[in-house]
């Protein structure tokens, strides 16, 4: 109590709450700050108090992995401007609260978009997206937040204001910066505004459906799929997800005649009995297919492991998975496991095998009653966690921000 009027003190009132929902897990209140001004001040009292502060977006993420909650959750839902957006530059500015709908929204007007898809664009905030490295079937052939991040902004140790990048492509000031806040989940400071190029929409999208019996040979198809030309995503799902069948799921887009063109080069490799799907039974089927929701799964994980290995990876995890076929990268995930133990031990074999493929795993969602007992992220060799433990002091000397909710327990 003494703490919520504090708080309230600092910042109005109506804007201390209790957490609702998946808050919950996340932080024992929230605070709601207007501006980067006083989301300067509550990191200076937070610092003064010794007070564990997490940035929120709608907190899926965090909820889905946090053990504890941290004792102030810092929701940037009232910080949701559009600075600046230059069509004819292909570059926006947004305050971290935006939600990634608002900006399709904006964009759409002008036939552009933010071209990075992680699921449910209403709850994923552009602060969650860089911070959570969020990501989608377009990753291949758009690239991740790190291809389309051209500058930020951050609040972090003693308040400061943090900037890197700047608001023009070619600027590549900071570049290193950028790449250190993306992916760091909310560890290192809290990101109050980013600049992000933003790209065309193609003029035609649509999606070929193929089944196939067994993991190898849909990444086998996924491999003649890619041969005939660009591909906009490409993914392979297991049986749970599609009712029976390992299915490939690609999409190619473009003008009128390079679609027919792929279309009918596709057809030719996968089969004339694939499925095409155009127009709003395209679009319906690859939000489907983005929108993807593994966070009520005992398990689930990110892989990364070299491409040629993938299929190899998935096929002996014993798990369900979502491939992007040919980035090297699947979630996998497993929906119940007897109990603790067993659930360590699908890890364990999980994470040897990729290190053994020179990947990586790092576990994206955990039953609460799980999540003291395994790890998040693998254990990094020596040398790369010392390094990450000295950026963690720099930039967090106090231990304040999302502490234990990155590699080591940082």
């Amino acid at each position: 109590m003494q703490l919520a009027e504090e708080l309230s003190g600092l910042l109005g009132p109506g804007r201390v709450r209790a957490p609702h929902d998946g808050e919950v897990a996340c932080a024992t209140l929230i605070v709601e700050p207007r501006s980067e001004a006083e989301v300067v001040e509550l990191v200076r009292k937070c610092e003064r108090d010794q007070l564990t502060v997490a940035p929120l977006g709608s907190g899926r993420t965090l909820a889905a992995l946090r053990g504890a909650p941290v004792q102030v959750g810092v929701s940037l839902v009232r910080m949701a401007r559009t600075i600046a957006y230059e069509p004819a530059d292909m570059t926006l500015v947004c305050e971290a609260g935006a939600t990634l709908s608002t900006i399709a929204e904006l964009c759409g007007a002008n036939r552009q978009r933010l071209s990075v898809d992680p699921p449910a664009p209403p709850q994923t905030t552009l602060g969650a997206l860089i911070a959570g490295a969020k990501s989608g079937p377009l990753r291949l052939s758009e690239g991740t937040v790190r291809d389309l991040l051209i500058g930020i902004r951050f609040v972090g140790h003693g308040g400061r204001i943090v900037r890197a990048g700047g608001r023009v492509v070619k600027n590549v000031a900071g570049y290193d910066l950028m790449k250190v806040m993306t992916g760091s989940f909310g560890t290192l400071g809290i990101i109050v505004e980013a600049v992000l190029k933003v790209r065309p929409i193609p003029p035609r999208y649509e999606l070929i459906v193929a089944c196939y019996d067994s993991c190898r040979d849909a990444f086998a198809a996924a491999e003649r799929a890619d041969a005939t030309g660009p591909l906009a995503h490409c993914e392979v799902l297991s049986p749970e997800l599609t009712g029976g069948a390992f299915e490939l799921h690609a999409g190619y887009n473009g003008g009128a005649t390079e679609v027919e063109h792929h279309r009918a080069a596709l057809k030719a490799v996968l089969g004339q009995d694939a499925k095409v799907l155009e127009a709003a039974a395209a679009h319906d089927a690859y939000q489907r297919l983005r929108d993807l929701a593994l966070d009520n799964a005992a398990i689930a994980a990110q892989a990364a492991v070299p491409r040629a290995e993938l299929a190899r990876f998935l096929d002996e995890s014993g798990a369900e998975f979502r491939a992007h076929a040919l980035c090297g990268v699947a979630q996998l995930y497993r929906r119940e496991c007897e109990n603790a133990t067993a659930a360590r031990d699908i890890v364990a074999r999980w994470r040897e095998r990729a290190e053994a493929l020179r990947g990586n795993l790092r576990l994206i969602a955990l039953a609460p009653e799980l999540r003291d007992q395994i790890d998040i992220f693998d254990t990094p060799p020596p040398s790369a966690f010392a390094l990450m433990r000295r950026l963690k002091q720099t930039f967090d000397p106090r231990n304040i921000f999302n502490p234990g909710c990155f590699v080591g327990g940082l």
